[in-house]
């Protein structure tokens, strides 16, 4: 910035001289006041300098341009991996009340829309600034009648120009909002799983349709933008443009007598001061047009800063505790517990709510009873290496219940505590290092089956990434691909069938190694050898650890060590698969359900199987 500003001076300081030399060449060396003949020895010697001027202020420019550039890129490389780090300490809650495809506008489109600010705006405010300065002060020590002339209507240029800038920023904002509406539009319906779905509803032409839409709003914007201000410079350019002929004006009035003032005005100061006056149109239109497009880039810093200003509402105490996982034993306990889902954050646009709502529409939470409360006073332990189970009608809150382990979500009351510490005590990354998580949907990113494996312990080894691979049930099937390990999955893993992917996720949960395990209905949607060797892969994991598992086949849990069932956010019953079975409550009848369902599907032992098939 010091160089810049040294570029500014020196540029400005050139630009100052070149007027004076003008003069000189005119008053000295062509036509010398004192009468006397052409002297074309100082002649030489400005023009020199009146060629000089200009390369050396061509080439403080290229210097100048390549620091601002340094400058600004920088500066908005730093923007962009704040604002992208910021977002990666949000809470849950934050990204599912808010359109993915916002979040990803914001990042690029509006990061993006301030570069002319960052790159360029500082240093031409500066540089134009100066350079108009120098100007006026040189037009004032040649004529200061002139100036006046020539300044008058600038006043009346800087109010117009305000009000242009706000107007400009409204529109700003609004544009920006569109295309993060289109950004959306495209992540929702171009990615694998809406393409499915619009292919399977047979919605693509009325995705189309919305997208067009989308794209038209954005037009009519981008054009309006364009267009505003427009004729203002347009009028700042004529009067500019218009100005030297009133100057030749002014001064015939003055060197005449009839307006007073024109003793001391020459040729050359005239020549001179024409000069100033147009180098003097570039600088100040230019400071218009920048104030124009700060106002305009005001819009985008609000957008980006309105995600920057958010705090997230889970964060780690001073002081937190770290947890050693050489001696924690892995005990969970859930003491008096109630949780409701927050409502969204306060943002501008439509980048809350559904798909068809907006600001304001409250989200529920994946729980929801009714009166508010995901959780309601729920109390639970599971013991250091028990295998604990959670089943429920859906919605009765278990996922919620096991998201609050982790600390996804904060409690609203009571606390959960691992070995007799509040999860709120502990230190974000030895908590995460501790818990680890296979859920009923897994995600894979567009990578290789290695990239995928080693997410959870960047830099392990062949031979650590093959074990966990191993433990999981999934080696020999990798090794059937023509790449084995270095096949790519594609986008979320569509390239693999559910019970890879779900193998997959177990090697990966294994390779992480935590003393705390939890299972989002890994096998629910699993055919039934699928589930066989999934299941088979679960209970190598589940070996030697704390595991919470939320059952949909209660099948599969009837060997768990205590078994919670839960209904509308609450838990009323606990004991093992034979105790609740006896007791006759929430769980012998879902276990009664699925056995009847079962029944169906098996058809009777001496007749045809039932056709239960849609």
């Amino acid at each position: 910035m010091a160089l810049v500003l040294l570029a500014v001076l020196t540029a400005a300081g050139l630009t100052a001289v070149s007027p004076f030399l003008t003069r000189e060449v005119f008053d000295a060396a062509l036509f010398p006041t004192d009468g006397g003949p052409a002297r074309l020895d100082l002649l030489a010697w400005l023009v020199g300098g009146l060629v000089a001027i200009p390369v050396l202020t061509a080439l403080v420019g290229i210097g100048q341009n390549y620091l601002t550039s340094i400058i600004g890129n920088s500066a908005m490389a730093d923007l962009r991996g704040d604002l992208f780090a910021h977002l990666q300490r949000m809470e849950l809650a934050f990204f599912t009340a808010t359109r993915t495809g916002s979040i990803q506008s914001r990042l690029s489109n509006d990061v993006s829309g301030v570069r002319t600010v960052l790159t360029d705006v500082a240093t031409a405010i500066l540089s134009n600034t100066v350079t108009v300065v120098a100007a006026f002060v040189s037009m004032l020590l040649l004529s200061w009648q002139l100036t006046v002339l020539t300044c008058a209507l600038i006043p009346l240029f800087v109010w117009i120009q305000v009000r242009v800038g706000r107007r400009r920023q409204r529109l700003a904002r609004r544009t920006q909002e569109s295309l993060a509406e289109m950004t959306a539009i495209t992540e929702e319906a171009l990615s694998v799983s809406g393409i499915l779905l619009s292919k399977v509803f047979n919605r693509a032409a009325a995705e189309t349709e919305r997208y067009r839409e989308a794209n038209r709003r954005q037009t009519r914007l981008q054009v309006e933008q364009a267009m505003t201000g427009r004729t203002f410079m347009a009028v700042v350019q004529t009067f500019f443009a218009i100005t030297p002929a009133l100057i030749y004006l002014a001064a015939g009035l003055m060197v005449t007598g009839t307006v007073p003032g024109g003793g001391g005005l020459t040729a050359g100061t005239l020549i001179a001061f024409t000069t100033v006056q147009a180098r003097l149109q570039q600088p100040l239109g230019s400071l218009m047009r920048v104030s124009l497009d700060v106002q305009t880039s005001l819009a985008l810093f609000r957008r980006i800063f309105e995600y920057l200003d958010l705090r997230p509402a889970i964060t780690e105490r001073p002081g937190a505790r770290r947890l050693d996982p050489e001696t924690m034993a892995g005990r969970v306990e859930f003491d008096a517990v109630s949780f409701r889902y927050p409502e969204p954050r306060p943002l501008s646009g439509t980048e809350q709510g559904d798909r068809f709502g907006g600001p304001g529409v409250r989200m529920a939470g994946p729980t929801d009873p009714g009166d508010g409360w995901a959780l309601r006073d729920v109390s639970l332990t599971v013991e250091p290496g028990q295998l604990a189970a959670l089943v429920g009608p859906s919605g009765s809150g278990k996922t919620t219940a096991t998201y609050l382990v982790p600390r996804f979500h904060e409690v609203t009351e009571g606390a959960v505590r691992i070995d007799g510490i509040d999860v709120r005590d502990l230190t974000a990354s030895s908590l995460a290092d501790a818990v680890g998580m296979v859920t009923q949907e897994p995600y894979l990113f567009h990578g290789t089956i290695r990239d995928n494996i080693a997410y959870a312990k960047p830099g392990a080894s062949a031979e650590e990434i093959e074990a966990a691979a191993r433990g999981a049930n999934i080696h020999d099937r990798i090794m059937t691909f023509a790449e084995g390990y270095e096949t790519v999955t594609g986008e979320r893993g569509y390239r693999l069938s559910g019970g890879e992917k779900q193998r997959l996720a177990i090697a990966r949960v294994l390779l992480k190694d935590p003393r705390i395990l939890i299972l989002d209905e890994a096998t629910s949607a699993l055919d039934s050898e699928t589930e066989r060797l999934v299941q088979d892969a679960l209970e190598r994991a589940t070996r030697d650890r704390t595991t919470i598992a939320i059952a949909h086949r209660l099948s599969t849990i009837r060997a768990a060590d205590v078994i919670y069932g839960m209904e509308r956010g609450r838990v009323v019953e606990r004991g093992t698969h034979a105790e609740l079975l006896a007791a006759g409550g929430l769980y012998a009848r879902l276990h009664a359900e699925q056995l009847g369902r079962a029944t169906l599907e098996e058809g009777p032992a001496d007749g045809p199987r039932a056709d239960v098939s849609v």
